[in-house]
């Protein structure tokens, strides 16, 4: 058993560039939930907009901030398209409204009429959208090693969409802690609490609820580009499961916390990678095969998450009077 590159491996998810685009994903669901109390189930929808704006004008030869600009344009329309007939809905009604929606996007995205732009359930290759990215890198050539971890500077899974990844994930952090203190903030958990009570206060309660989910949804959109960089957009990858895992992100670190989703994520991916590497070097492959040591880390690791929630139903940064499973 190699010791080393099992805890190389593991750490290693602390700066994955998917772990911050679940970092990402969960800021922006905090804004809907642990701010708002909107219970969206269709993060991944605004995720795998955002991936397609960028990756479809990237290879029509859109410049950088154009692609980024389309890619929260298509998040903004999707979230007045949802928010309008939908946020004044129930939590229950809402959560399935998003749910279906998200896949909606999904199984359009993968349809034979939309493989000329979306690739169909091939997806777009990474060749066809990442070339500008990696050219904008003020990094050199090559591959550079850094503590434990080796990689190469700008192609494919590189340090420069590391670096820009945990950019953003330190801006949008600085963001909502300033939102979280703010006039608008305290609207906002205000209307978590009781709207009715907002309402009476001749607050516009659908319109700041319209501004939540944009901005979180604007979050989600970074998320999906951060996510696809490293590989191909494909519709499947994210699917239903996306938004499960970026709920558990949260309510991992605390939902109405600044600090939660980063705790959440780096703690979940870095747990899970820990657990499959240990079983593959431990338990022979004649007892568990590769395909089930997957299934069964996410046991595991879902076991962990249960008795989390028995015993600390706020998540580990989360406060017990502000928001809990029970409130």
């Amino acid at each position: 058993m190699d010791v080393m590159t099992i805890i190389s491996n593991s750490l290693g998810e602390l700066i994955a560039p998917t772990t911050a685009a679940y970092v990402l994903a969960a800021i922006g669901l905090n804004i809907h939930f642990g701010m708002t109390g909107l219970m969206n189930m269709g993060q991944a929808g605004f995720m795998l907009l955002g991936a397609y704006g960028f990756a479809i004008t990237q290879s029509m030869g859109w410049n950088l901030a154009a692609s980024v600009v389309a890619a929260l344009a298509l998040s903004a329309i999707y979230a007045v398209l949802l928010g309008l007939p939908t946020l004044k809905l129930g939590p229950d009604y809402l959560s399935m409204v998003t749910l279906a929606s998200a896949e909606i996007i999904r199984i359009v995205g993968r349809s034979t009429a939309m493989q000329s732009i979306t690739g169909g359930s091939g997806g777009i290759s990474p060749q066809n959208f990442t070339s500008r990215f990696e050219s904008s890198s003020p990094l050199p050539d090559g591959r550079t090693t850094f503590l434990l971890w080796t990689y190469s500077n700008n192609v494919a899974n590189s340090w420069w969409i590391r670096i820009v990844a945990w950019i953003l994930v330190a801006v949008a952090a600085f963001l909502t802690w300033r939102w979280f203190s703010s006039p608008w903030g305290r609207v906002l958990k205000g209307i978590r609490e009781d709207e009715n009570a907002i309402r009476s206060l001749g607050k516009p309660v659908t319109t700041f609820k319209l501004q939540s989910l944009f901005l979180g949804g604007a979050f989600g959109a970074l998320a999906g580009i951060i996510f696809v960089l490293p590989r191909s957009v494909q519709p499947d990858s994210l699917g239903r499961q996306v938004t499960f895992y970026v709920w558990t992100i949260l309510l991992l670190g605390g939902a109405a916390t600044i600090l939660g989703p980063i705790l959440g994520s780096c703690l979940l991916w870095v747990l899970l990678t820990f657990t499959k590497e240990l079983m593959r070097s431990v338990v022979p492959q004649t007892i568990i095969s590769s395909n089930q040591v997957e299934s069964l880390g996410w046991v595991i690791v879902g076991v962990a998450l249960m008795c989390l929630v028995i015993f600390r139903p706020q998540g580990l940064l989360g406060d017990r009077r502000e928001l809990a499973f029970h409130a």
